[in-house]
């Protein structure tokens, strides 16, 4: 097999689903930005982490209705570059060697910035970072197989578009949660959702992982 098609068919592989890669909207910023010096796949990644800081901050120092919806933009932001990122690398043609790197750490700093700052935000710091640390597991888990020579497992029910998913939801039902009645028990419920399903998604993973080694073996 021809090298270069081999490493397209990996990258494929590897690859998180997503159905707006289809449409034509994003298909023709894609070429744009494809066709510009900046900003590189990797400094589109790197954005995503401003996104995403911004959108925590916002959840820390102005927790009201304006500030939920602001982190409920930065998160949107945030996964509109994690989108366009791969899409200017693979089919932009500007992959690089690094590029592996900027696909993957700045989603995990973006992720931990998010979820420790929701549990800051409703008081439940522990929470927080039990949600940061389980999400950042789901991601150590399908790359771990992937390092075993088996296609990535993005399988939820908490992979990252399902956190984000729910995260953005939880803070504009949040704001008018908070503009009504000065409570936060939307946030506190996303950030419990978000630890639970994680850990869910977990054993899904890592069962995914074994049931392949063991058909691997079987076949062997």
């Amino acid at each position: 097999m021809d090298k270069r098609l081999s490493l397209k068919t990996d990258a494929a592989e590897n690859r998180r689903p997503i159905a707006s890669r289809q449409n034509r909207l994003v298909i023709g910023f894609v070429s744009f930005l494809a066709r510009q010096p900046f900003p590189t796949p990797n400094q589109i990644s790197c954005i995503s982490i401003l996104f995403a800081a911004i959108g925590a901050l916002a959840l820390l120092v102005w927790p009201g209705i304006y500030g939920l919806v602001l982190c409920a933009v930065g998160i949107q932001l945030r996964l509109i570059c994690n989108l366009l990122d791969g899409m200017v690398a693979l089919e932009g043609g500007k992959k690089t060697a690094t590029g592996e790197i900027f696909n993957e750490f700045p989603d995990r700093i973006a992720d931990t910035l998010l979820i420790v700052a929701l549990g800051y935000a409703i008081n439940l710091s522990w929470l927080g970072w039990l949600g940061a640390l389980l999400a950042a597991l789901t991601a150590y888990i399908r790359v771990f197989g992937g390092s075993l020579g088996l296609p990535q497992s993005f399988r939820g029910p908490m992979a990252k578009q399902h956190r984000m998913a729910v995260f953005t939801v939880a803070c504009l039902l949040g704001a008018i949660e908070s503009h009504l009645w000065s409570t936060q028990y939307c946030l506190i419920l996303a950030n419990s959702v978000i630890a639970v399903g994680s850990l869910i998604t977990c054993y899904t993973r890592t069962k995914d992982i074994v049931t392949e080694l063991e058909h691997r073996r079987s076949q062997a």
